[in-house]
């Protein structure tokens, strides 16, 4: 149990992936895998008898039938094993892993697979449906991914995601299909970011990053959900009685507005949450600001050690090239890389020296001039 061997249902997918990169090379562990995309992974039978740790990772939609195929075939051998899924809906996979005999968990991660080794920083739903001698083994799992676990049912997890993840996507994917009938008016999305606003930018980065990954994935968190529909029922009573309001017009309309969509639902999300809230705003509305800055480098150190940084802002030092700001990210290669911006009228000469002398020296290697 301390080191078992992992097996991934869906072991070619981008997070099948991800996890036998985790697994071995954070948790030294070996792992093996299914999927019909990979022809040299394993079958379904070889899989199920070799897996100590068995976690599905496949579509929505085609998860709790597969669980129950693999429950069946196995036919008790999982008796003693821990199953694991870490799809976006929990309650029907959790059930399909309780008719099998293994000790069951359910895992959400809320993110895509990231480009960083682990889930640091990002947020991991828990169900613990049914665990007894692999539960510290999971706690190690969770310590070891680094990610904010909370721990909830699969029923109250799936009235959340309604939410949390539907209800941004539902009216995200509404606001692209607003700029597309605006667009043989207004023009497309480039023509309208030099008039943005920070909040336009944020959520036009939503809309960008919904449509850049896997369609399957938005489909079945909107289909996939028991509670979907609800909440979009809500959703578009609110924005009913909003349009109802507009056309109205008149100072009763305006007062009303004033009153249901401002002043009552900031008491509803309490002062606390209003306040956290917009300063998380104004932090990110920085951040916007500083990538927009256009005399800047973007490094990467290859050496990740104590005293890399120090030497790299050495360098500029030597210059007499001033900071004004840092920022670190990730490459889409996942390379840890530094934004490094300077102060406007920065002599251009002393900057490209700087830059040269990082290249040269091995400290780093500048990706963005």
């Amino acid at each position: 149990m301390q080191r078992p061997l992992v097996g991934i249902v869906g072991s070619a997918g981008a997070y099948g992936r991800w996890l036998r990169t985790f697994f071995e090379k954070r948790m030294g562990l070996q792992v093996v895998g299914h999927d019909p995309a990979d022809p040299d992974s394993l079958d379904v039978d070889a899989l199920i008898d070799r897996a100590e740790v068995l976690i599905f990772s496949a579509p929505i939609r085609q998860t709790p039938a597969l669980i129950a195929d693999y429950a069946a075939r196995a036919a008790g051998r999982e008796r003693g094993r821990l199953w694991l899924d870490i799809t976006s809906v929990k309650s029907a996979p959790v059930a399909a892993m309780l008719a099998s005999q293994a000790e069951v968990a359910g895992l959400h991660p809320m993110t895509a697979p990231p480009k960083s080794p682990t889930l640091k920083g990002r947020v991991m739903v828990v169900c613990e449906a049914r665990l007894q001698h692999w539960q510290p083994w999971l706690q190690a799992l969770c310590d070891a991914l680094e990610a904010q676990c909370v721990r909830t049912t699969p029923e109250y997890h799936d009235r959340v995601m309604a939410l949390v993840q539907a209800m941004v996507h539902a009216s995200h994917l509404a606001q692209a299909g607003v700029l597309r009938d605006y667009a043989p008016v207004l023009g497309e999305l480039p023509a309208l970011m030099p008039y943005r606003s920070a909040s336009f930018e944020l959520d036009t980065a939503i809309v960008a990053r919904i449509l850049s990954l896997n369609p399957a994935i938005y489909e079945d968190i909107q289909f996939g959900n028991p509670h979907v529909a609800e909440m979009l029922d809500r959703l578009l009573q609110q924005l009913g009685h909003l349009r109802e309001l507009v056309r109205q017009g008149d100072d009763a309309a305006r007062s009303e507005f004033r009153v249901r969509y401002l002043l009552e639902n900031r008491k509803a999300l309490g002062e606390a949450a209003v306040a956290d809230g917009n300063y998380s705003f104004e932090r990110l509305g920085y951040l916007l600001a500083d990538l927009t800055e256009t005399s800047a480098l973007s490094v990467y150190l290859p050496e990740d050690r104590p005293g890399s940084l120090r030497e790299l802002l050495h360098v500029f030092e030597r210059h007499r090239v001033n900071l004004s700001s840092i920022h670190s990210s990730r490459t889409q290669a996942g390379e840890l890389h530094f934004r490094i911006g300077f102060d406007h009228g920065s002599d251009a000469g002393a900057m490209a020296a700087a830059a040269r002398e990082i290249d040269d020296s091995g400290i780093g290697r500048v990706l963005v001039r």
